[in-house]
C-alpha cells in the first residue's frame, strides 16, 4: 500500500500520551514515510516502539532540536502543551500554552515557512491556534485546530440513546468555541433517517433530556478526566490525524474544525465553523441553525472574544488592529 505523501510529518508533543497515539495513527494510516517525532522530552522511546511495531518502510526520526524537526516540515500536528487536569477548564491553561504556542509559530516562521498545513490541538485550542497562526505569518487557510470532539461527543450521545451505530447518526455539528461554551446544533441531524427536530418534545426524547445531552456534550472532556483519571488522548490523537490526512489529499474529513474567521459578523477569531479540509487547505461557510442555535453561536464567539482580549492584557498577543504588522495575511 503505498502512502499519501512523502512530505515530511512532524509530530509536536511526541513523548506524550496523545503524541504517541498520533504517530502510531499516522503510521497505521501511511500517510507518509517520513515522520519526525519531536518534543522537548526525548521521544527516542516512542520511535523504539514504531520501529518495533514493524513499520519498516517509513523513515521515523525522533530529536528534542527544534531545528532539525522543523526543517523542511511540510505538515505539523501540535500537541504540546500541558494537558487538563480533573477541576480544570480549558481557560485555565489559557496564559502558559498560548505562550508556549507563541514559541511554536515562531519556530515555524524561521524553519519551515513553506509548510503546508499546521493542526493545533492543546487546549484552549482556539486561542492557542489563534496564537500560533498570528506568529507563523501563515495564511487563515492553513492552520485548524481540533474542534471535532464536540461533535463526536454528541454523535456517540446519540446513538447511545437510541441504540443505533454512530454512522447513523448524520448531522452532527457543534460549531464556535470548543468548550463548555460551544453550540451544539441539532437541526440538521438525523437519526436513522428521523429527523431528530421531529423526536425531541415526544415521549421517546423529552425536552429536558435533550438538553441535560447537551450539556453533557460541553462537559465531555470534565468526564473522560473523571472516567480515566487524565484527559482525553485517543479520541484526539485519531482526529486530528484524520484532519492531516484530508489536506494531504486523502479522505474527507467529517466534522468541523476550527478555524480563522474574519467577516461582517464574527472577527478576527478562531473559531469552529462549517468546514471543508483538502489540499487546499481550510475552507468554511456559516453554519445554518435554527435563531436558537446562531443566538448560541453569537454568545460562544463573545465569550472566544473576551478570551482573546485577555491575551492582549496579558502582553501574549498585541492588540487586535495591529495584528497585521505581525501577519499579513491577517
Amino acid at each position: 500500500m503505498a502512502f499519501l505523501t512523502n512530505d515530511k510529518l512532524v509530530i509536536v508533543g511526541a513523548a506524550g500520551m496523545i503524541g504517541s497515539n498520533m504517530v502510531q495513527t499516522a503510521l497505521t494510516m501511511r500517510l507518509t514515510n517520513n515522520i519526525c517525532l519531536y518534543d522537548v522530552f526525548s521521544p527516542e522511546g516512542v520511535a523504539e516502539e514504531m520501529r518495533q511495531s514493524g513499520f519498516g518502510d517509513v523513515n521515523i526520526v525522533a530529536t528534542t532540536d527544534v531545528k532539525e524537526a522543523f526543517t523542511d516540515a511540510k505538515y505539523i500536528i501540535s500537541s504540546g502543551g500541558a494537558p487538563r487536569k480533573e477541576g480544570m477548564t480549558r481557560e485555565d491553561l489559557l496564559a502558559g500554552n498560548c505562550a508556549i504556542a507563541e514559541g511554536l509559530g515562531k519556530d515555524i516562521k524561521k524553519y519551515c515557512p513553506d509548510v503546508k498545513h499546521v493542526v493545533i490541538i492543546f487546549n484552549p485550542a482556539d486561542l492557542t491556534g489563534l496564537v500560533t497562526l498570528l506568529y507563523s505569518g501563515l495564511k487563515p487557510s492553513q492552520v485548524t485546530t481540533l474542534a471535532a470532539l464536540d461533535s463526536t461527543r454528541l454523535q456517540s450521545a446519540l446513538a447511545k440513546k437510541f441504540g443505533v451505530m454512530q454512522s447513523e447518526v448524520k448531522g452532527c455539528a457543534t460549531y464556535g468555541g470548543h468548550g463548555e461554551q460551544m453550540a451544539v446544533f441539532g437541526s440538521n441531524v438525523t437519526i436513522d433517517g428521523r429527523k431528530l427536530t421531529d423526536i425531541i418534545g415526544t415521549a421517546e426524547f423529552p425536552e429536558a433530556e435533550w438538553e441535560q445531552m447537551k450539556k453533557d456534550v460541553t462537559q465531555g472532556g470534565a468526564a473522560i478526566i473523571k472516567l480515566r483519571g487524565r484527559s482525553s488522548f485517543q479520541s484526539p490523537a485519531y482526529l486530528s490525524v484524520e484532519m492531516i490526512r484530508s489536506v494531504m489529499g486523502g479522505e474527507k474529513f467529517r466534522f468541523p474544525a476550527g478555524t480563522f474567521v474574519n467577516n461582517e459578523k464574527y472577527q478576527r477569531i478562531m473559531m469552529a465553523m462549517d468546514t471543508t479540509l483538502d489540499e487546499n487547505g481550510c475552507t468554511y461557510r456559516m453554519p445554518q441553525g435554527t435563531a436558537e442555535e446562531m443566538a448560541k453561536l453569537d454568545a460562544s464567539y463573545e465569550h472566544l472574544c473576551k478570551m482573546r482580549d485577555e491575551l492582549v492584557t496579558l502582553n501574549i498577543v498585541p492588540p487586535v488592529e495591529t495584528w497585521k504588522e505581525i501577519n499579513p495575511n491577517l
